[in-house]
């Protein structure tokens, strides 16, 4: 039996005999992380500092790298993430439990299935979900349609309110509607506008009228406090918590005139990537509701992607806003670590965690991102720049011109274990990219060239560890008194995170900081990334496994951040963009990666695919 096992195993073994393997099971995946971190060992690190306090723009993350390729070849790919397989799909929606603002028990289930690249991905009698009353609307059609008296805030508002009660029962997507405080802001919205019409002022209007998501509804991640209203954070443990303030982000957006509409689901502590918990149940994918719509921010992806709402928030510690947006077809933008508060937000992993938009268009993305960004006194995390121009950066791109334009292909990491429909809307997306002007640039995986970028296997490694690690110590008190509120999944992983040593915790740090430097070299040489988002389609709900051609069976969570995960180590800005609907019907998508703090580029080349791509549906 595995070290870690025995040394566990007086507290955490001896509860049944099928979570005994669980833990079993995912002891031994940590234990290999763990083992394989050590056998790197420290004295090939060197003098290298821990990146504890993180600024991924600071000058010691662009030094030059330290560590050979060969050195970081030693860890090899990552062998498993810890999140091991899915749940067993829940039964079709209309179960018990089913209706918006309430928290839903997904009882029983299927057998996990495993599904191969090729043949038929989609599940049969595939039901797509019918447009939401917003769908094709951006939040900046919405605020000039308001400003010119075409619509009312408190019109809309109950339009999407209506169309949430009614789609929503299938989708899944929403844990609780603030319908009242909605329409409340709604019509203080419209008595602002008329000030301003009449020579005033109010809440949510700069000096040239109403603030830059006036009236536009949005929705919070779970995760996320608006004062008076639960943050479940998708858990039993939090059940009848109610927040005592808003969130930072919660107070920039109603300060720029949002009407928040209610709180989206999330995985258990956004601690998976499927959004599907016994707590509520799974989220359904709108393209196709026997599908995922991904995780954690699996809910703020399902309401854009169905036209619901234009705009909704999440977070991302592996992947968790830019997944959901892949399977569901929206944009979704993780900013460089630092550019946006966390307060009021239940944490994962510190050192990892961003916060940022899901939205219909890139526009909308930058819009959100320039209300978002600034420093914060209450997460030191924050740094003091703003972030300007970004949506005039996203005009620029709608543009189509990409001329002068370096973007590194991150060629291997588009061939390892990739499906197939994502290969060939991959390689459609680059044909669009050098078609507006760009010079694509091939970047390798682990090759001999000191730039080149990190494998994404050990970037993930790096990920895994410092989220167990910082998840175990955030639940550490919680689990003591309430350990048995935890889906069974979640409490192994937290529990075995408190079996980290600190001397793990700060080696992987320390490789962190030289992967950023290595990462930065590489950005010295390209504007941007690209990689798939994610290598499959949406997931089956429930699916355990696919099976990539000439390799063994992958769990479908170690999947889905495997691509994801190495850029919340990194800190840069990522911004997926969905490019493609494939033959299954699904979405498909590319991530674009920056440099630190340059949102600016990363959202000009999204808006140009996004041209180029046109509408998704039809």
């Amino acid at each position: 039996m595995e070290e870690l096992v025995r040394s566990m195993a007086e507290e955490l073994l001896g509860r049944g005999a099928v979570e005994d393997e669980v833990i079993r099971e995912t002891a031994a995946r940590l234990e290999g992380l763990v083992a394989r971190l050590r056998a790197f060992g420290e004295e090939v690190l060197g003098e290298t500092l821990p990146a504890i306090a993180f600024d991924p723009g600071h000058p010691a993350y662009h030094a030059a790298p330290g560590l050979p390729v060969a050195a970081l070849e030693r860890l090899g790919t990552a062998g498993g993430t810890g999140y091991g397989a899915a749940r067993p799909a829940a039964p079709p929606s209309g179960t018990e439990g089913a209706g918006t603002g309430s928290s839903r028990e997904a009882a029983g289930g299927d057998r996990e299935r495993s599904t191969r690249a090729a043949g038929s991905w989609a599940a049969p009698g595939r039901r797509a979900m019918a447009g939401g009353p917003l769908a094709g609307v951006s939040a900046g059609e919405l605020v000039e349609a308001f400003r010119r008296g075409r619509l009312g805030v408190e019109e809309v508002t109950r339009a999407v309110l209506e169309q949430v009660e009614t789609l929503d029962r299938d989708l899944r997507a929403f844990v609780t509607v603030t319908a009242e405080q909605a329409l409340a802001t709604a019509r203080r919205r419209d008595e602002e506008l008329a000030r301003w019409r009449r020579g005033g002022g109010g809440a949510g209007e700069g000096a040239g009228g109403p603030g830059a998501l006036f009236g536009v509804p949005v929705a919070l991640k779970d995760l996320i406090d608006l004062a008076g209203v639960p943050t479940t954070a998708g858990s039993r443990v939090r059940a009848g918590h109610v927040a005592r303030e808003s969130a930072t982000v919660v107070r920039r957006l109603e300060a720029a005139g949002a009407v928040i509409v209610g709180k989206t689901a999330t995985h258990e502590f956004a601690f998976g990537a499927t959004t599907d918990t016994p707590f509520h149940g799974p989220v359904h994918n709108p393209w196709n509701l026997e599908h995922s719509a991904g995780g954690s921010s699996g809910g703020s992806g399902a309401v854009v992607g169905a036209g619901l709402l234009p705009v909704a928030l999440g977070t991302d510690t592996g992947g968790s806003i830019r997944i959901p947006a892949a399977a569901c077809g929206t944009v979704g933008l993780k900013p460089t670590y630092g550019r946006v508060s966390r307060h009021g937000t239940v944490p994962l992993s510190w050192s990892l965690d961003h916060t940022g938009p899901l939205a219909g268009t890139v526009a909308d993305a930058a819009r959100v991102l320039e209300v978002l960004a600034g420093p914060d006194p209450l997460d030191p995390a924050t740094v003091p720049a703003t972030a300007q121009g970004l949506v005039e950066a996203a005009a620029s791109g709608a543009a189509g011109d990409l001329g002068g334009v370096r973007v590194g292909v991150l060629a291997a990491w588009a061939r390892d274990r990739i499906h197939p429909e994502v290969e060939q809307a991959f390689a459609a997306a680059l044909r669009h990219l050098q078609a507006m002007g760009a010079e694509l640039v091939e970047i390798g995986g682990t090759g001999p060239g000191e730039a080149d970028f990190p494998a994404a296997g050990v970037l993930t490694l790096v990920n895994r560890l410092l989220a167990l690690a910082e998840g175990g110590a955030y639940h550490a008190a919680t689990l003591a008194r309430q350990g048995g509120d935890y889906s069974r999944e979640v409490r192994i992983r937290f529990e075995l995170g408190q079996f980290l040593l600190a001397r793990d915790y700060l080696l992987a740090q320390r490789l962190r900081t030289e992967l950023a430097r290595r990462a930065a070299a590489v950005m010295a040489r390209c504007h941007v990334l690209v990689a798939p988002t994610l290598p499959i389609p949406a997931p089956r709900l429930g699916q355990a496994t696919w099976q990539p051609e000439g390799a063994g069976a992958e769990p479908v969570p170690e999947a889905l951040i495997r691509l994801t995960a190495p850029f919340n180590v990194t800190g840069q800005p990522v911004l997926s963009v969905p490019v493609a609907i494939g033959p299954s019907g699904l979405p498909l998508a590319i991530q674009i990666v920056g440099r630190a703090f340059d949102e600016a580029t990363v959202l000009w080349v999204g808006a140009a695919l996004e041209r180029a791509r046109g509408p998704l549906r039809g």
